[in-house]
């Protein structure tokens, strides 16, 4: 389960300030969160508050080609196949993950594929007006690492409660 926060609506325009991966499993013990030096001019102050950071924060924060690099090293640690990338918001973490990586490290771990929390939960529920979001134990602060165990402990009870057949 992953989660981005940017200062921006796009990547490359804008950037990635800090992302957070939980491995989906009983224990949500495994986790990475980095936090990435802007590598654009461009940002959305209203965008970057969202993060909790200021724009002379970032600008302290860890090299993107580093911090990608030591994801892959942690994916490949955590992972005995092709990691699985699911988000709360896909279209939007995705583009942001996918982008850094190809970027930065020239290919992407999870691959070509992601998928939406959200999206499955409807179709569980058959109701495209439901969310899960009252599925989530901790609480929705925009640290990219609660963020993501939130959306983990959702897809645990999906899993457990609702019958949800995955491979986690």
């Amino acid at each position: 389960m992953v989660d981005v926060e940017s200062d921006g609506p796009i990547p490359g325009d804008y950037s990635m300030i800090s992302f957070g991966a939980i491995v989906v499993d009983e224990q949500l013990d495994k986790t990475f969160y980095g936090k990435l030096k802007p590598i654009s001019e461009k940002f959305v102050p209203e965008a970057l508050a969202v993060s909790g950071f200021n724009r002379e924060e970032t600008l302290s924060f860890d090299d993107p080609q580093t911090v990608m690099i030591n994801f892959a090293a942690w994916l490949k640690e955590v992972s005995s196949n092709r990691p699985s990338f699911i988000s709360d918001n896909n279209g939007f973490d995705w583009m942001f993950i996918c982008w850094y990586f190809h970027h930065f490290t020239g290919s992407n771990p999870f691959g070509h594929s992601s998928s939406n929390l959200g999206s499955l939960y409807k179709g569980m529920v058959k109701d495209c007006f439901q969310n899960f979001k009252h599925l989530r134990k901790t609480a929705h602060t925009h640290n990219p690492v609660d963020d993501a165990r939130g959306n983990a402990e959702a897809l645990l009870i999906l899993k457990k409660d609702q019958g949800l057949k995955i491979k986690l």
